[in-house]
């Protein structure tokens, strides 16, 4: 019995030993600098302080309004947005390798949460998203880990083209009850909340009689305001000074005893700027952290999404050199943060990354000036939230969900290909019709399907030698030896092509002349163990009927393959001829004169193309 114990302890022991190993392998191999903000350090001086400074506190000016407008659009609480600029700005930039991305909340990102949750109006929205940003940072550090973000490259941009319109679209269709001044009692009152386009017009449609004139004329003036400011004076923060104008001018009505809806209940004292602290060790968590795995996976690649594309095209223009799978550390050490300061899940903000970068910033620590900012506002300047019309915010959110339309991505994913075509529009479909972290993985889906149809259709030629001894297209019905076929194999041979590849070559062998098959595949690539059991399956079939088959122009990849797994054997090494780097026909030739010696036919005219020009360099 001991004897047995002892080896089960001992086998416990190489498990952890193997496991630990791996572990070890894996940070190893994945590259990652536990803190790359210390060669900033070394080299920070009076200048990019000041520039820094300058520029983290442009970017607060419009971090702390646009923070409160995301949690409104997630339905959390506004003090929420705030904090989770600030903690996710401060923390980012101790991991980031970009100088100027800035980490927070973002309208996609909230908008996701939104959705879900308004799928499930019975969940505790508040109570569940500390739980949610925890398994949102657990993903996004494995994931940088085992270097993920590198597949952020196979991702269709029309893919993200579609879902960002349709989630602007929702975004604006969500916010209009609050623009039209719609109570949020009326509609609740009508029965389950929906979450799809159709169901949100729906239901402005049958409440208009509800309309506040008040409402819409703030509305109203906020859009003159916010617009005017954008085309005289665009570089001042134009969010902010919205804000500030409007709340001042909202004091107007409210003397006459009028009322205008506003964010009276919001307070921002330290008890209630943290969430709840999380215990995920409980059997509810647990039950929860199921639910959640889906939602807090699309966020993990949203926000994975947003970084890459944000910090590659802020690289670009200054000369810096990124690695998407840091940046990925880095967002999931602000989210695993926030789990436990903010409650809200962060992302690479595309805008705020923008204005930094506009601003002069220079290295990370803009962005922690600007969390320091956001902080410090949100303690000093918090009760004034408490003036800021809804009607103005609303309308502050619809400017900038309508901002993320770009009518010349659109047109390109539309007209560029066909295919691209359908991903936009099925994508779009999808975000409009489903929850999006639903959304996002059917574009995602559709994309890769269409791509491997097209992958899938290998090009199969049949190839004969001219008079000069080159390659051609062989004539219909005049084959140069009616019992041999030369087939030009061009393209992808893995599982998608198996079937298509195997019908293709069976329609050749209809004639009953034909012998022997000659497959040419020197432009073939990727050749999987699904079309390898295809060929397989075709020499045994062809040599049943008495026939026999021929591969030619196998390079170094695909001889591999046919070696692993065991085809050399199955087609016989005679009947397989590698590739000639310096005659890419010679191969060819040689199959050839190899077909005709199992014919048993002595044909003298065999040509082949060759370089006089090489023989005389060897």
């Amino acid at each position: 019995m001991f004897t047995h114990l002892r080896a089960w302890f001992q086998q416990l022991r190489d498990i952890a030993l193997e496991g630990k190993a791996s572990l070890q392998s894996v940070v190893a191999e994945s590259a990652l600098d536990p803190f790359p903000l210390r060669r900033t350090l070394l080299g920070y001086g009076k200048r990019s302080f000041t520039a820094d400074l300058r520029a983290g506190t442009s970017v607060a000016l419009l971090d702390i309004p646009q923070g409160m407008a995301y949690a409104l659009i997630a339905g959390l609480p506004l003090q929420y947005g705030i904090t989770c600029s600030a903690i996710a700005a401060l923390v980012g930039p101790l991991l980031a390798s970009s100088r100027h991305t800035i980490f927070g909340p973002t309208n996609a990102t909230a908008f996701m949460v939104f959705s879900y949750f308004a799928a499930y109006p019975n969940m505790d929205r508040i109570g569940m998203m500390p739980l949610l940003v925890f398994m949102t940072a657990a993903l996004l550090i494995a994931g940088a880990f085992l270097r993920v973000a590198d597949l952020t490259q196979f991702i269709s941009r029309t893919v993200v083209v579609a879902y960002v319109t349709g989630a602007s679209i929702l975004i604006t269709a969500n916010q209009l009850p609050v623009l039209l001044g719609i109570p949020s009692e009326v509609l609740q009152a009508s029965g389950k909340l929906v979450i799809t386009f159709p169901g949100h017009v729906h239901r402005i449609l049958t409440h208009l009689d509800h309309a506040g004139w008040l409402s819409i004329t703030f509305s109203v003036l906020t859009l003159a305001c916010f617009i005017s400011l954008r085309r005289w004076r665009p570089r001042w923060p134009a969010f902010a000074v919205t804000i500030i104008v409007v709340s001042v001018l909202a004091l107007i009505p409210a003397a006459f005893g009028l009322h205008v809806p506003t964010f009276s209940n919001a307070t921002f004292t330290w008890s209630e700027l943290l969430p709840p602290f999380p215990d995920f060790m409980s059997t509810g968590a647990l039950a929860d952290a199921s639910r959640l795995f889906g939602l807090a996976a699309a966020l993990a690649f949203l926000a994975t999404l947003e970084n890459s594309a944000m910090s590659k095209t802020l690289a670009s223009r200054s000369s810096q050199r990124v690695d998407p799978n840091q940046d990925m550390l880095a967002l999931g050490a602000s989210n695993l943060a926030c789990a436990y300061l903010s409650g809200m899940s962060a992302s690479c903000s595309l805008t705020r990354s923008a204005l930094n970068f506009a601003s002069g910033a220079r290295t990370g620590l803009a962005s922690m000036w600007n969390g320091l900012c956001c902080l410090i506002g949100a303690l000093t300047l918090g009760g004034a939230v408490a003036y800021i019309p809804r009607a103005a915010l609303a309308t502050l959110v619809i400017c900038v969900a309508v901002s993320l339309f770009n009518k010349r991505h659109i047109r390109i994913s539309i007209h560029a290909t066909r295919s691209d075509a359908l991903v936009f529009y099925i994508t779009l479909l999808a975000t409009l019709m489903l929850p999006l972290h639903v959304a996002i993985f059917v574009g995602i889906g559709v994309s890769i399907v269409l791509y491997l149809h097209k992958a899938s259709r290998p090009s199969l030629v049949e190839y004969e030698f001219n008079e000069e001894g080159h390659l051609t297209e062989a004539r219909e019905g005049a084959r140069q030896h009616p019992s041999i076929s030369i087939v030009h194999v061009e393209g992808d041979l893995f599982f998608a092509s198996a079937d298509l590849f195997r019908t293709q070559i069976q329609r050749s062998c209809v004639d009953p002349n034909l012998r022997i098959i000659i497959l040419r595949l020197k432009n073939a690539r990727h050749l999987d163990a699904t079309c390898a059991m295809a060929i397989e399956e075709l020499v045994r079939t062809l040599r049943t009927d008495g026939r026999d088959l021929i591969i030619s122009g196998v390079v170094k990849d695909l001889y591999r393959v046919l070696k692993d797994s065991g085809l050399v054997e199955v087609v016989g090494k005679d009947n397989i001829f590698p590739a000639s780097p310096t005659n890419p026909n010679l191969a060819t030739r040689n199959a050839l004169r190899r077909a005709q010696e199992i014919l048993g036919i002595k044909d003298a005219d065999v040509r082949i193309y060759f370089d006089p020009a090489k023989q005389a360099k060897t």
